[in-house]
């Protein structure tokens, strides 16, 4: 019999034990596909005392992860805890020790993507990240391998399920955002503190992983344009049905000749369009290929099993071909050969909805308009609503509605604050990005 491959896990909560469910329940199947059965022989936890529902005997428990590390035993680290420090260590530590490693953990790879994967090149060792974005979606793979012969043109991506469900559920219920994250917090879909999902943080920590791959260009989450739904209205969920869309979290990246947009923002795409479509906690990923055109991947984004799923998976990639994903991790987060420039928020090019609590008075909208027009912004529709009256003025103000065709972002940051500065307004302006698919070529 084939001496077992070692597996030794950092972290044995949701995910670390959604591995090691894996790997018991398809024993048999893991070992037809690779030649050699799979084991878990060290795991390192917080808490020794606490029960784990599929950790089997026999595995070397630990509150020192470094035991883990240098266990001879153990072939390939799981990473599983999450966060920057100490993790980003230990994976360093792992691939000096001669360790493979396979890791979940987007927001390390964002940020110090570079270090890891100059490490990895240097000990001639595969680091996988396949659970890192959309997990149990297979993105990863599918860029690198799948659409290697394209040029990609641009990702549109659902990345955060907790986002899309409250979002979801906001655009079903009617609820207010507040009411609605209180029932995603209840039901397990959001966190107790959720600001790195719903601010966009986790989102671009997640584009920024996609554009190395697809693009070549190395970022940081910093670089990333980004705005989360955390202050979303209830009136704009509302107002983009009527228009005939709904409003997602995406994130899009856009190739073009003088360089590359990159954005996470709340976003109307049209009703009944594939992303349209993506409900509750589910992830999807639409990518433009040059020879290819478009393909949509979509399934889970999160959860025990889909992420151990795509761990798991990357195990596999590991023992079949080490060779080809030792080569591929020691080529990752090198620019590739004229990799495109980032393009400054101001010059992203997108259509617009803008929505204004005016004054019910002769003249206003054409004071807009005109304004709008003076910064090169062309309006595609107009709805006014009813008028609102407040308790503490005797001042009318009106919901008044402004598509755009496609504008400059600069252009539209302009046009607004000297709106704001000659406009009698209740309240800021909002603006929503529009799928520029919609009715309307990039």
């Amino acid at each position: 019999m084939s001496s077992a491959i070692g597996v030794g896990i950092l972290g044995v909560g949701t995910v670390g034990q959604g591995v090691v469910r894996i790997l018991a329940d398809s024993a048999e199947l893991l070992e037809q596909r690779v030649g050699q059965p799979i084991k878990v022989v060290a795991a390192a936890v917080r808490d020794l005392d606490k029960k784990r529902d599929y950790l089997p005997d026999g595995v070397a428990l630990t509150t020192d992860p470094m035991e883990v590390l240098t266990n001879p035993l153990v072939d390939v680290v799981f990473e599983a805890m999450g966060g920057i420090e100490p993790a980003k260590s230990l994976i360093l530590k792992a691939l000096r020790l001669g360790k493979h490693v396979v890791t979940a953990n987007k927001a390390l790879l964002a940020d110090h993507g570079t270090e890891i994967f100059e490490a990895a090149r240097l000990a001639e060792r595969a680091v996988c990240f396949e659970a890192a974005v959309a997990g149990g979606i297979p993105i990863i793979q599918a860029l690198n391998v799948g659409l290697a012969a394209n040029r990609i043109l641009s990702i549109s991506a659902i990345l955060n399920g907790t986002c899309n469900f409250i979002l979801t559920a906001m655009t079903r219920d009617g609820k207010a955002y507040g009411d609605v994250l209180k029932e995603a917090q209840s039901l397990g879909y959001a966190e107790a503190d959720p600001t790195m999902d719903v601010d966009g943080t986790d989102t671009a920590h997640k584009l920024a992983v996609l554009v190395q791959i697809a693009f070549g260009q190395t970022v940081s989450t910093e670089q990333v344009s980004r705005r989360g739904i955390d202050r979303l209205e209830a009136a704009d969920i509302r107002f983009a049905g009527e228009l005939g869309y709904v409003i997602k979290l995406l994130a899009k990246a856009r190739w073009r000749p003088d360089g590359l947009e990159l954005r996470v923002s709340p976003t109307l795409v049209p009703k009944g369009s594939q992303l349209a479509e993506i409900s509750d906690s589910y992830n999807a990923v639409r990518v433009e290929g040059s020879a290819v055109g478009d393909t949509l991947f979509a399934g889970r984004g999160a959860g025990m099993m889909p992420t151990a799923s795509a761990m798991v998976s990357d195990l596999i990639g590991i023992l079949i071909e080490p060779r080809s994903r030792i080569r591929a991790a020691a080529e990752l987060w090198k620019p590739f050969a004229g990799a495109p420039r980032l393009i400054n928020i101001d010059e992203h090019r997108t259509r617009a909805y803008l929505r204004f609590q005016i004054p019910d008075r002769p003249g206003q909208l054409a004071h807009l308009a005109r304004i709008l027009g003076d910064n090169g912004i062309s309006i595609a529709s107009v709805i006014q609503h009813e008028p609102e009256t407040l308790a503490s003025s005797e001042v009318v103000y009106v919901s008044l509605i402004i598509m755009t065709h496609l504008a400059t972002k600069g252009a539209m940051r302009r046009a607004l604050e000297h709106i704001q500065k000659t406009c009698e307004l209740n309240g800021e302006p909002i603006l929503l990005e529009v799928d520029a698919r919609a009715g309307q070529p990039n």
